[in-house]
């Protein structure tokens, strides 16, 4: 990978850390929404899914338009939006207006990932994106490393405001960078672009294929945010967690991922996306069984079992994204990337709905039912693993 490479690398994976951690950051502050604004468990989920609903809207919209534009032009514009939600959320006084900001950041947050993929898979071919979707990956754990926990403690220490004053702050400061930093992405552009739109949902009906890659996609979102709103609470009033102790696990998981993430993607690209992809799903199982049946335990026994949570049911992404970019000839991957991301938000959505209903409070504000949401999400990721076997990429004559 040359330098110019990896400094594009660098790029997309800072614009990912700040998207990335305007989700994540959510979640654990749920200790601070909920009582501050007299919300119930149910309702807090709805913060999650408004998100996830509105930039799967986004998404699925903009695949009709995106493959006309500069891939640069249109992350550009998805970016600022994204900021301005992101602040709007930071000054919210009510959960209405909460709920609001939360829908325009989902909006323009929608179509960042989806241009990220496929920049990506423009730039890097098949047999070297395992590895560089492992290094895009490790702004998720980076935002787990440092991200969450900066963002914890700044919660806890004047508000929770601060933490969406801190994504957005930094997402100003990366402007500057996309805009002279990411080269014109054009290539894509061929003439009759006037039927593109046409062409990706005519290829999504009547191409198997490209239904299993989507699918395949939908369900590992699925099964891997079913349980993931209610990690921090249930560690917090079920396990006996301060919160210092979450953010120390969030950062422990976030740096364990952050080695681990590179290796899975040049460990995909070596023994093929399936084949690396099904071994991180069944192992998966193991954290995720540990996690949502977990009993008042020891500090350090946690810490083992949320650090294979991160490795393994984090790492199942990187080969699953690698190969759901090869399903699609390059002039079309734009907008067949946003059918994508707009599937996974609603997929988000549905899982954190499903969640919110299933989980429930008693009187000394321990989770209820968390465990039956894992047993759904184990479930959902055996179903993934036999989707996954059916996808393909175009080129057959390359490792799958």
């Amino acid at each position: 990978m040359t330098r110019k490479e990896k400094f594009l690398l660098f790029i997309l994976a800072s614009i990912n850390f700040t998207n990335i951690m305007d989700f994540m950051i959510l979640m654990p502050l749920q200790e601070y929404l909920v009582p501050d604004f007299h919300i119930s468990p149910k309702e807090f989920s709805w913060l999650v899914s408004v998100y996830a609903f509105s930039a799967g809207l986004s998404s699925l919209t903009a695949s009709f338009i995106v493959d006309r534009f500069d891939r640069k032009r249109v992350l550009l514009f998805a970016y600022i939006g994204f900021i301005i939600g992101t602040w709007a959320c930071a000054f919210a006084p009510t959960y209405s207006l909460l709920i609001l900001a939360r829908i325009v950041a989902g909006v323009f947050g929608g179509l960042i990932g989806a241009q990220v993929m496929a920049i990506v898979g423009d730039i890097f071919p098949f047999e070297k994106r395992g590895a560089a979707m492992g290094l895009l990956m490790a702004a998720f754990s980076f935002a787990a490393v440092i991200g969450v926990p900066l963002g914890l403690f700044l919660a806890s220490h004047y508000s929770w405001h601060i933490p969406f004053v801190m994504v957005g702050s930094i997402g100003i400061l990366l402007i500057p960078l996309i805009i002279y930093g990411i080269p014109e992405m054009r290539s894509h552009l061929t003439k009759g672009v006037e039927q593109k739109s046409l062409d990706i949902y005519r290829g999504i009906f009547t191409n198997r294929n490209q239904q299993y890659g989507l699918l395949m996609m939908l369900t590992l979102i699925v099964a891997h945010f079913s349980i993931i709103p209610f990690i921090a609470p249930y560690l917090e009033n079920n396990v006996g967690f301060t919160k210092e102790q979450v953010a120390i696990m969030y950062m422990v998981g976030g740096i364990v991922s952050l080695i681990s993430s590179p290796i899975i993607g040049k460990l995909a690209d070596k023994y093929g996306k399936y084949k690396i992809l099904s071994l991180f799903l069944i192992l998966s199982i193991i954290p995720v069984f540990g996690i949502t049946n977990m009993p008042r335990v020891s500090f350090y026994y946690v810490l083992v079992v949320t650090s294979l949570f991160f490795i393994f049911a984090g790492g199942r992404m990187i080969p699953a994204q690698a190969l759901i970019t090869s399903v699609v000839p390059p002039q079309l991957r734009g907008g067949f990337m946003n059918v994508n991301a707009s599937l996974q938000q609603i997929g988000i959505g549905f899982a954190a709905i499903m969640a919110g209903t299933i989980v429930s409070k008693n009187s000394l504000n321990e989770l209820l039912h968390y465990q039956y949401v894992g047993y759904i999400g184990m479930a959902i990721s055996l179903l993934c693993l036999f989707i996954a076997g059916n996808v393909k990429p175009m080129d057959t004559s390359i490792k799958k």
